[in-house]
């Protein structure tokens, strides 16, 4: 079976794929104070905790926009299961060209994402990834990866709303019951939601318009299924492409 990681600056979602099939997958915080060991032996519990032979694992593929923790997981995966990750940088194969003017500023989730997205949707796409930050990455109708926009994710406007004022409240994220807030907390509520939904969709409008055609939109990441839903401009909701991009990404470099 195949391991894949995906080292996100807040959350690092591990999928197992038996074959093109993804098994089960789980989200844990993302943790730069922690060694090797300690995540050798978290993604060992986790195996355990859902009844699965830790054994079965053959093959892993790692992308990761968190330097500092790449190779504690290579070595987490290497120590325990004896098997060498695939690393999702230069010299990996992925099928895209890349138009950015510098293709090594690209995130390797952003790239992992274009891989899943141009398989499932097609082209010409343009992939929101709501994390840490909300992402925008613009396919072109040949497959390449044009570049995008990249701006604060909702968690960071909450903690920039409840860090940088001497009054607001740390709040939970929730649906607005209106636009319209009674209190403080509705109206930090609405102001980010309604707020992100139309960053999303005014500037899905100005993507489309600078392309100059129509094109396919899906939001993945772990707050997709809590805003996609809500953005008129978004055709699909996919919260786990990037799991599937990087299975396929590694499944195009082991034919070599």
């Amino acid at each position: 079976m195949l391991l894949a990681v995906d080292i996100g600056n807040t959350e690092t979602t591990i999928g197992l794929f038996d074959g093109t099939a993804l098994k089960t997958y789980w989200r844990i915080t993302t943790d730069a104070h922690k060694t090797a060991d300690e995540y050798s032996a978290t993604i060992y519990g986790l195996f355990r905790l859902n009844g699965l032979n830790p054994v079965q694992l053959t093959a892993a593929i790692v992308s990761s926009v968190v330097p500092p923790l790449t190779p504690a997981f290579q070595d987490a995966i290497a120590t325990r299961w004896g098997v060498t990750p695939l690393v999702i940088g230069p010299g990996v194969k992925t099928g895209i060209p890349i138009r950015y003017e510098n293709p090594k500023e690209v995130g390797a989730d952003r790239v992992v994402n274009a891989v899943a997205g141009i398989q499932r949707y097609g082209t010409p796409l343009i992939c929101i990834d709501f994390g840490t930050a909300t992402t925008f990455d613009v396919i072109s109708d040949a497959g390449e990866y044009l570049g995008g926009a990249i701006l604060p994710g909702v968690a960071i406007s909450l903690d920039a709303l409840f860090n940088r004022t001497a009054k607001l409240p740390q709040i939970e994220l929730s649906l607005p019951k209106r636009v319209i807030g009674k209190n403080t907390v509705e109206s930090m509520q609405s102001g980010i939601v309604y707020g992100v939904i139309g960053q999303v969709n005014e500037l899905v409008r100005r993507i489309k318009e600078e392309l100059g055609q129509e094109s396919k939109v899906v939001a993945t990441g772990g707050l997709a299924s809590v805003i996609g839903p809500l953005c008129p401009v978004v055709d699909g909701v996919d919260p786990l492409l990037t799991l599937e991009g990087l299975r396929l990404i590694y499944e195009l470099n082991s034919l070599e």
